[in-house]
């Protein structure tokens, strides 16, 4: 039984069977919010993030997360991104709390992990990359979702989900993307449009708030000042850019997903509305995400999630995250053999709703 789901958009469907998929071919690698669910990814990231992609390139690898993705993509951008993740990894499944801990004590212990991933050295590695350029995003809060106070918070963005039902767009009156830029490059995403987006350069001054802001999960953690930006706090990129269901605007190259999900889901409030799936911008989307045999295999039958928190005392979470990213490894292994030999496109089928036909 194979441990992945392999998909790819009709663009790069006919690449993979083409040409095969080498390094060089990759442009874009996305890391989507989903707070614990990216340990799931961890054997694929080790072999990917921390192997695969290394290889030297004739042009800049553009890496952009959001929430925790961006904490997988800080990684990458390090001069050795395997033992980043090795960090990352262990920092993050140590995490324990006490029963209703406060914003403030989950965003100091999200401060520490941070530090831990990057290391005495990761921050300015990640500055200095010419090769593997980071792009953060985060949401920048306006009105009521600006608000510490919890209430007025929870008004706003209940709100801001009901505005989100009647049109998208109108989320931008409640919160406005904001993205961070590795060398100042916002060439890949300069052309966005469907939300109000505001673009800054990362500097040794807001890498880490900015890095903090987009993982900060509202009415979870505090909103995050972020030096340059004024107005509101910054919040998770997640509110605007769950599983970055966004048009890069390549003409060549292909965007390299591993995800936790078969689906690519718009923005944090449309995980219940259907019709917010992305289709049209995977056309040149190689995605890359567990099985669902893999999954009903894991402790308790799913990928962790945030709700572990509260429904496992913290022995049995960290114990069932330990066996999943574990587990992750035969993933990593599956997708190697299948790339080293040749043999991915032998794999990989259609995203569905893309117009591309198995023929």
């Amino acid at each position: 039984m194979s441990s992945l789901t392999l998909r790819a958009g009709p663009e790069a469907l006919a690449h993979i069977r083409e040409r095969g998929l080498r390094p060089a071919d990759v442009s874009v690698v996305p890391g989507a919010s989903g707070g614990p669910k990216w340990l799931v990814l961890a054997g694929i990231d080790r072999y990917v993030i921390g192997e695969w992609l290394l290889e030297p390139r004739t042009r800049p690898l553009h890496l952009v997360g959001s929430s925790i993705g961006s904490w997988r993509m800080a990684c990458l951008a390090q001069r050795d991104p395997r033992a980043a993740l090795d960090r990352a990894h262990a920092a993050y499944l140590e995490q324990r709390y006490p029963h209703r801990p406060s914003p403030t004590l989950v965003s100091e212990t999200s401060a520490r992990i941070l530090d831990v991933l990057l290391g005495p050295a990761g921050a300015d590695e990640i500055l200095d990359n010419q090769a593997r350029r980071l792009h953060v995003i985060a949401a920048q809060c306006r009105g009521l979702t600006a608000s510490e106070r919890r209430y007025t918070q929870l008004a706003g963005f209940a709100l801001m989900a009901s505005m989100n039902a009647l049109a998208r767009r109108s989320i931008g009156l409640q919160a406005r993307r904001v993205v961070f830029h590795a060398q100042g490059d916002a060439s890949l995403l300069a052309h966005l449009g469907d939300l109000p987006t505001r673009h800054a350069v990362l500097t040794r001054a807001n890498l880490v708030p900015a890095l903090l802001a987009s993982a900060s999960i509202p009415l979870v953690l505090d909103g995050v000042q972020v030096p340059g930006i004024d107005g509101g706090p910054c919040r998770d990129g997640g509110l605007t850019d769950y599983h970055l269901d966004i048009d890069y605007g390549i003409d060549e190259g292909i965007v390299f997903y591993p995800h936790f999900s078969s689906q690519v889901i718009t923005g944090w409030f449309d995980r219940s509305l259907p019709w917010r799936r992305a289709r049209q911008t995977l056309r040149r989307t190689l995605l890359v995400a567990p099985s669902p045999g893999f999954v009903a295999s894991l402790p308790f039958g799913k990928i962790p999630d945030r709700r572990d928190f509260y429904t496992m005392d913290d022995a049995t979470r960290i114990r069932a995250w330990q066996t999943v990213m574990s587990a992750s490894e035969r993933m990593g292994d599956e997708l190697r053999q299948l790339i080293e030999r040749g043999r991915l496109a032998d794999a990989v089928q259609p995203i569905e709703g893309t117009g591309q036909t198995t023929s």
